[in-house]
C-alpha cells in the first residue's frame, strides 16, 4: 500500500474524501499524516477521528517562505510518503520544496484549468458570463496552478447563481475526481514523465488544458 501525506489549512473537505476511500480500503494507499499551517483547521479534527497522525507547523514561526517549507519538507519526510496531496493548503511553495516532490505531489483546484489561475475561481467565472465551471486535477510544477493537468469534472453555471453556490456543485465533482486521481497514482497507473502526465503508459489528453 502506497503512504499519503495530505496538507490542509482548512475545514479539509477534500482530505474527508480520501479519508472515506482509505477506510473502505478504495484508495489504493493509506493516509499516514495529515498537516497543516493552522492549529484551527477542522481537518486537523477529521484526520484525528480518522485515527491518523497530525502535525501543525504553523507559518508565522517562521521569518520566510524558504525556512518554512525547509521545516515543512523535513516534517513530511519523516513519514516517507509516496505521494504528497494538496487539499486546500493555502501557501504558495517554493521551487525548490516543489522539484524537491516533483512527479509525487498533487493539488485539486476550482476551475477548468488553464483558466482561473489562481484565487477567487467561481465568481470569475461568473464574472466572464461562463456557462460552464469546474475543478482540475494536476501534478504540482514550479507554474502555479500550471503542472500537467489530470483530470477535470465540469458542472453547469446558470444566471441566478452566485459564487457560494457554483462552489457548492465543484465541490461535489472534486469529492468524486480527487480520490480517483490519487487510486490512479497508488495503484501504478499515473505518472509524471518529461513534463507531461500519463495515464497507463499514454499522455494524458487534458496535458493540453481540455479547458482551453
Amino acid at each position: 500500500m502506497k503512504r499519503v501525506l495530505v496538507l490542509i489549512s482548512g475545514n479539509g473537505s477534500n482530505l474527508q474524501a480520501l479519508l472515506d476511500q482509505a477506510a473502505e480500503r478504495r484508495l489504493g494507499g493509506d493516509v499516514v499524516a495529515v498537516i497543516s499551517n493552522k492549529a484551527d483547521a477542522f481537518g486537523l479534527e477529521r484526520a484525528r477521528l480518522a485515527g491518523v497522525a497530525t502535525e501543525v507547523l504553523p507559518g508565522k514561526d517562521f521569518a520566510d517562505r524558504e525556512s518554512f517549507d525547509a521545516a515543512l519538507m523535513q516534517l513530511i519526510d519523516g513519514y516517507a510518503p509516496d505521494l504528497v496531496v494538496l487539499a486546500g493548503f493555502m501557501r504558495i511553495l517554493t521551487p525548490g520544496f516543489v522539484r524537491h516532490y516533483e512527479g509525487r505531489m498533487l493539488n485539486i483546484h476550482p476551475s477548468l484549468l488553464p483558466k482561473y489561475q489562481g484565487l477567487n475561481t467561481h465568481q470569475r467565472a461568473i464574472d466572464a458570463g461562463d456557462d460552464e465551471h469546474g475543478c482540475s486535477v494536476h501534478f504540482v510544477t514550479e507554474e502555479l496552478d500550471g503542472g500537467p493537468v489530470i483530470l477535470q469534472a465540469r458542472v453547469p453555471v446558470f444566471a441566478e447563481d452566485d459564487a457560494a453556490a457554483v462552489a457548492a456543485r465543484v465541490q461535489v465533482q472534486e469529492h468524486a475526481i480527487y480520490p480517483l486521481a490519487v487510486r490512479w497514482f497508488c495503484d501504478g497507473r499515473l505518472a509524471m514523465k518529461g513534463g507531461l502526465a500519463w495515464l497507463d503508459g499514454q499522455p494524458l489528453p487534458l496535458n493540453g488544458h481540455a479547458g482551453d
